[in-house]
């Protein structure tokens, strides 16, 4: 069948990321008829267990703390959605950008950060541990869903979006294993695709706009608190100039949505004017580049830079917040020394692994947090979330 509709060409742009001249799949498969293969990607990552179970990990609040705060799964969907937004109007590959964004905390352990810190720790004599490495070994390992091969087999422009950070000897590691692959730009100072950084910056976008709305559902924000910060400050007053009576959620809502717009708007205009003087013609001129081309404009930088350190002071340091991130490190931790001491307490497919120790954290790391906590107790750990 000809490929050249599903590649969908004609409305790219010539430096987007384009399934015609993907660097393919680790594993040769057949094409599909009626899919180019980002969308294949797309699908795999969604029908993957991995996936499921993000709607159970925690985001900033732990799962038991209330079914209306984001998850992993809530927050990878609004991303994805920011991120498609976005490439539409840049003319690139909206498949590719919703393939990463889907993917890319599909390593996160349960607890949120806590757990990846703890998990971390333990794991500080045996290469350590780290979420976007770990997406990259759920897509290319871990999954068992298919007959001829581990993992999901996915385009290398997807794992390489996946891979938004890593450490120069992981990246030797990666690189001994396949030459020339993912690994290869974080020892040569490349940039990955547009469509990779896009989702870098939705993520970054995202998360500070939806922190903002679990930070005040919770309580543990005020929107007085909130006018200190001149991002929120300046579209809270924007939206009571239009709306002079509205308060409490809508008041709220309406300025996370006009805060939100402005900043799709703001790296659209900025990713644009940057863009178009330096003439690129193709993804890998864009990698050469070595440096992000998707940004926000400086004042927008600024403020969101002041937003994201009000919410590290403000709410992730939360006493409250603190409290249940310590408590969930001990169940991480006691939860891989109970499997490393007696690994027959994995399913088989772990333990029978000869490298115990990487094996005990890609169990742990595949957890939701309510298994996680209730495997803790099935091994004699005491509760730690009453």
């Amino acid at each position: 069948m000809n490929k050249t509709p599903m590649g969908s060409s004609a409305a790219l742009a010539p430096y987007a990321s384009d399934p015609m001249f993907s660097r393919g799949r680790r594993i040769t498969e057949e094409e599909a008829p009626t899919r180019n293969d980002f969308q294949r990607d797309r699908d795999r990552i969604v029908h993957s267990s991995a996936f499921r179970r993000l709607v159970y990990k925690t985001q900033v609040f732990l799962n038991h703390e209330g079914d209306l705060f984001r998850t992993r799964l809530t927050h990878s969907l609004e991303v994805a959605q920011l991120a498609r937004s976005v490439s539409r109007s840049l003319l690139l590959h909206e498949d590719l950008v919703e393939a990463i964004c889907l993917a890319h905390d599909l390593g996160h352990t349960p607890f949120g950060h806590a757990g990846q810190e703890a998990l971390n720790d333990c794991m500080k004599d045996s290469g350590g541990f780290e979420h976007n490495l770990q997406s990259l070994r759920v897509v290319d390992f871990l999954e068992e869903r298919y007959a001829s091969f581990d993992g999901l087999n996915l385009t290398f422009e997807t794992r390489e979006g996946i891979l938004k950070h890593c450490s120069t000897a992981h990246a030797r590691e990666l690189e001994a294993r396949e030459p020339s692959g993912v690994g290869m730009r974080f020892l040569t100072h490349q940039a990955p695709s547009l469509e990779a950084q896009l989702c870098n910056l939705a993520d970054e976008i995202a998360y500070n706009a939806h922190d903002i709305d679990d930070g005040v559902r919770s309580g543990l924000l005020s929107m007085e608190q909130l006018q200190e910060v001149p991002l929120v400050e300046h579209y809270s007053q924007e939206t009571l100039k239009k709306y002079p009576h509205l308060k409490g959620r809508r008041w709220l809502f309406e300025t996370i949505r006009l805060m939100l717009s402005e900043q799709v708007y703001d790296v659209i205009g900025t990713t644009q004017n940057t863009l178009a003087p330096l003439g690129l013609q193709s993804s890998q001129e864009v990698r050469l580049m070595g440096k992000s081309l998707v940004r926000f404009s400086e004042p927008m930088q600024e403020a969101s830079e002041e937003l994201k350190k009000f919410l590290f002071q403000n709410l992730y340091r939360h006493p409250r917040v603190l409290q249940t991130t310590e408590q969930a490190k001990e169940v991480v931790r006691e939860l891989f020394l109970a499997y490393l001491h007696n690994p027959s307490e994995m399913p088989e497919s772990f333990y029978l692994r000869e490298d115990k120790e990487r094996a005990t954290a890609d169990f742990i790391a595949g957890m939701t947090d309510r298994y996680a906590a209730k495997e803790h107790r099935r091994l004699g750990g005491p509760s730690r979330f009453d």
